[in-house]
Formats: C-alpha cells, structure tokens, sequence
C-alpha cells in the first residue's frame, strides 16, 4: 500500500499526531524543571493591590496570565504547579507499574495458588471506581505529596499486573521459553532474561495511559480539596480558588485547566503511537 493510499495517510497521520503529542509533553517537562527559572515571580507571593489582573499577554510583561484573587501571578503558578503534578504522577507510575509487574509475573510464571490470591485481590480493588477509591484512601491517610504517590500506586497495580499476567501467559506457550527451561534455565533467568524483555512493549504504552490518567485524578482530588493543601500551587487547587471568580476572572480557571488538557493529550497521544508501534497489526486492521 502506497503513501497515498488509506493505510498511507493513516499512517502519516497518526506519526503527526505522535510528534504534537511529544512536543506538547516535552513543553510541560522543560517548563516543569526549569519553573524555578521560568517563573516571573514568587508563585507563593502575594500582592493584594494587584489582585484580579486581566492578562497582558500583549502588554507591559507584568502579569502575562493575569493574578488570582489574593495578587499571586498565575503563571509563575501553573509552572510550580506542572512540576508538582508531572513529579507525583511519574513516582505514581513507577511505584505502581513496579508492584504491579511483579505481581503479574508471579501469577502469570508460576500460576497456581499465587495466581489464584492476585487475581482476587486484583479483582476485589476493580470493583471501585479509581477516583472513589483515591478519595477514601486520601481521607484516610492524609494529603501529603508522599501519601498520594503511595495512594495512587496502591490504586493502579491492579492494572499492570492484569496486563503483564497475560502477556506472560501468552509467552509461556511459546517454544523459546520451553527450550530456555528445558536446558536447565533457572526461573529467575527465564524471567529476566526472555519474559521481560518481551513485556516491556505492553508495560510502556499502559504506564504512558496511567500516566495522563494520574494528572487528570490528581486535578481532581486537589478541585474537590483532598489533595496537596494550599499555598502549594497544583493545577487542581489552581482550578478550585478560580470557581468563585469564574464570572468576573476567567482566566483563573481557563489557563490551569488548558494545561491540565493540552499534558493530558500529549501524553495520551503519546500512548496511542506507541501502542500502534509495538503492534503493527492495529494498523493493518483499519
């Protein structure tokens, strides 16, 4: 099939799409570690006499995104708040994924009685709905930056472990692994040395999903006040101090919430190609 053809433009398309989904992601990362230089100001300081600027994007480049309520200049906001967001997230992720595949390869390699205890633990925490079982936890535990990363790792292995178990599964059919066992390959070797290499396709493009998916859930639980306690900018309790002003300043919640849906998107554009590398045959079947 030529460029020119279904398959072609498809193709070409969703590699456009990809590049704008690592663009946009790799904007939020260099604007996340370089915020303490980016930031115009104190992200913490307050000016009660220049409270509710508009933006002046055009302007004199005092406030480009406008002030809240309390004179603290938006930007400088939404950039403390990206790292703060993209840092839980990823640690959420690692955490998460690292649990979560090392229970998806116990069930899915030694299966038996170890596979039987996952599974119904995994399938016992699915029963929630994330965001229900995030607020409990949270309002159990506390807040804190650390004890939301551990909150939404215990809420997403489930997941990882569901995909890696099948992967596994679906590999010990396969005649390499029975030749690695037959020559006396020790199962720590097999599963370093052949079954992990050959999961890390389907790990990295659910890590890249969870990923987008963390950042939406962490917005809301700081929106409905469970999450990091103010002054600390985040995107959510950004979008949570704008709601009483979201008549007369808009831009109080319209620029975290942009930033809270373009890092979104890139990552989740991010995803998709990824998963249409990893697996060619999603391609052919459209």
């Amino acid at each position: 099939m030529d460029a020119s053809g279904p398959r072609g433009r498809f193709r070409l398309i969703r590699r456009r799409l990809g590049l704008l989904g690592f663009g946009l992601t790799a904007t939020v990362v260099v604007a996340a570690v370089g915020a303490p230089f980016l930031s115009p100001y104190d992200p913490l300081a307050q000016d009660i006499v220049a409270r509710l600027r508009t933006p002046q994007l055009f302007g004199p480049p005092s406030h480009p995104l406008g002030t809240d309520h309390l004179g603290r200049d938006v930007l400088s906001r939404i950039l403390h708040g990206s790292s703060i967001s993209l840092a839980i997230a990823a640690s959420a992720v690692a955490l998460g994924g690292t649990a979560g595949v090392a229970a998806g390869l116990v069930a899915g390699y030694f299966r038996g009685s170890a596979e039987n205890l996952i599974m119904r633990l995994v399938e016992i925490q699915l029963a929630f709905p994330l965001i229900l079982l995030v607020l409990a936890m949270v309002a159990v535990l506390g807040a804190s930056a650390s004890n939301i990363v551990l909150i939404f790792a215990l809420a997403t292995w489930p997941l990882y472990a569901t995909v890696i178990r099948g992967q596994v599964i679906a590999l010990m059919e396969r005649e390499f692994i029975g030749a690695a066992r037959a020559l006396g390959g020790k199962d720590a070797y097999v599963i370093l040395r052949h079954v992990m290499p050959n999961v890390v396709s389907p790990l990295t493009v659910v890590a890249s999903f969870e990923f987008a998916r963390l950042i939406l859930t962490e917005a809301a639980i700081g929106f409905l006040g469970l999450g990091i306690r103010p002054p600390t900018p985040t995107w959510g309790n950004m979008l949570a101090d704008g709601r009483a002003y979201i008549h007369d300043a808009w831009w109080l919640t319209t620029f975290p919430g942009l930033a809270i849906a373009l890092t979104a998107t890139g990552i989740n554009l991010i995803g998709d190609t990824l998963r249409d590398m990893f697996d060619p045959r999603l391609l052919n079947i459209r």
